[in-house]
Parts: C-alpha cells; sequence; structure tokens
C-alpha cells in the first residue's frame, strides 16, 4: 500500500514536469519553424522585416522570450483543461446541492442505508467524505463501550480525516496557474524591456537612426507585452474560477458533515 502512494505521489509530482518539458519544447519547434518560416517575410528570409499584416512573421520578430511565453500559454491552458475535468469529476452525477439535501432527508429520517445508496450515485467528493462519515456513523452505534461524546467527536474526526484525503485532489495544479499569472507578466516585462533597449539603441546612432532596428524593437516590445498581459489574463481567470468551483464543493462537504453530527446529536 505505502509503494502504491509514494507510485501516485510520483506520477503527481511528476506531471507538472512533463507537462512544462513538452510544452517548452513545442513552443520553441512552433517559433521556428511555424512562426520562423521564411514564407511570413520580405524576401523569404527572416532576417527581413515581416510581410504586411503577416501576424506569424511578427510575433517571431518578439525574440526569444517568445518562446518561453508560448509555453506558459499552454501550460496555462493544459491545466485549465485538467482541473476543469477534474472537478466535473469531483462534483459526480447530478446537482451537488441536491444530493446533499437528499441526504441530509435520508439522515434526518433515520435511513442511513438510504443515504449511503445515494451516496454511492452520486460518486463526487462531497458523497466520498459524507460516504465515510456516515460508515462511521453506523459503527459507532454500534460501539457500546463509547459515550455519545465520543461517538460525535469520533464522526466528526472521520469527516475532516475524509474532507483532508478530498481537498489535495481538487487543489492540485492550482498553484501553477497561480505563480503563472505573475510570472507571464513579469516576462512580458522583460521582454519588453529589451526591445525598448534595442529600438532606443536604434535612435541613438550617429546620424540617421536605424529604421529598421528601430521598428524591430518596438515590435519586439509589444509581441512580448501582449503575450505576457494574455497569457496573465488566462492564469488568473482560470485560477478564480476553479478555487470558487472548490470553495462551493467545501462548503457542501462541511454542511453535510455538520448535518451529520447534529443529526446524531439529535437522535441519540
Amino acid at each position: 500500500m505505502k509503494n502504491k502512494e509514494n507510485s501516485a505521489k510520483g506520477i503527481k509530482i511528476g506531471l507538472p514536469v512533463v507537462v512544462i518539458l513538452t510544452t517548452f519544447v513545442i513552443a520553441i519547434l512552433a517559433y521556428h519553424f511555424v512562426f520562423g518560416n521564411p514564407s511570413h517575410f520580405q524576401g523569404n528570409d527572416p532576417a527581413n522585416q515581416p510581410l504586411p499584416g503577416n501576424y506569424f512573421g511578427i510575433i517571431y520578430k518578439g525574440g526569444y522570450i517568445v518562446p518561453i511565453l508560448m509555453c506558459l500559454m499552454m501550460v496555462v491552458l493544459t491545466f485549465s483543461f485538467e482541473r476543469f475535468f477534474a472537478l466535473k469529476k469531483a462534483k459526480g452525477n447530478g446537482s451537488v446541492i441536491f444530493v446533499v439535501k437528499e441526504i441530509k432527508t435520508q439522515i434526518s429520517q433515520g435511513h442511513i442505508d438510504r443515504a449511503i445508496a445515494e451516496c454511492n450515485k452520486q460518486k463526487g467528493s462531497v458523497a466520498n467524505v459524507i460516504h465515510a462519515a456516515l460508515e462511521k456513523y453506523q459503527s459507532v452505534e454500534k460501539e457500546q463501550d463509547m459515550t455519545k461524546d465520543q461517538k460525535l467527536l469520533a464522526i466528526q474526526k472521520e469527516v475532516e480525516e475524509a474532507t483532508s484525503l478530498e481537498l489535495p485532489g481538487l487543489e492540485q495544479n492550482l498553484v501553477i496557474l497561480a505563480t503563472i499569472s505573475s510570472i507571464s507578466t513579469l516576462m512580458g516585462l522583460l521582454g519588453t524591456v529589451l526591445g525598448m533597449i534595442r529600438a532606443f539603441a536604434a535612435l541613438a546612432n550617429a546620424g540617421a537612426p536605424d529604421s529598421v532596428a528601430l521598428a524591430a524593437g518596438i515590435s519586439e516590445a509589444l509581441v512580448n507585452t501582449a503575450l505576457g498581459i494574455s497569457t496573465a489574463a488566462i492564469a488568473i481567470i482560470a485560477y478564480n474560477y476553479f478555487t470558487t468551483q472548490i470553495d462551493k464543493l467545501t462548503y457542501s462537504i462541511d454542511e453535510a458533515g455538520f448535518s451529520i453530527v447534529q443529526t446524531y446529536a439529535a437522535t441519540h
């Protein structure tokens, strides 16, 4: 059992690393062979300016910070989809609110077996916690050596333990979205600064400024700014959405656990 737990933990830790490395390789390849394709530039030469209105060439001129920002964007999208389907599975079948109300009704009527059957139908994180608490509910009823307060404490402890097992799975990889929301802005700012350095260097030339170098520097600055801000915006929206969904699930778990404890206290 311990080996299985360690193996599962290793997979969870390794997944973000695999995703980040894979997306980084894809970003580099896309930058050089898709965005840097000679057909996007004047004279079929990536060293020249992009063709008018060709956004692939414009993005390529953003410089070597662009693949990093592309990587961050793909990581955000990957884990956004991963969290969406994970939380959808955690909600289980049917409405969580309806299921919690139905389970509370069954418990208040003393139909513990029916409440457990509802949990088995729902198959979500809330149902898993309630199922564990109800099994504890049934087991403590058979204990003759425990006082009522001890039984209540045992049920409450079971709810807390079951909740602590479910929450890490719900919050997994959210820290990556939160981190990227800050890093992407900083990386975009870095690319902007590098582009402006190139632009001012072109202006500093003695005599006539190098208009090509000036345009390239401004393009680099603007492309990195746009990519950094858009990546941060998507990461922030995704993070806030998923944390809201997790809060709703956590509230439902707390409400159902409190109801189980209160029902036991009132009927025994």
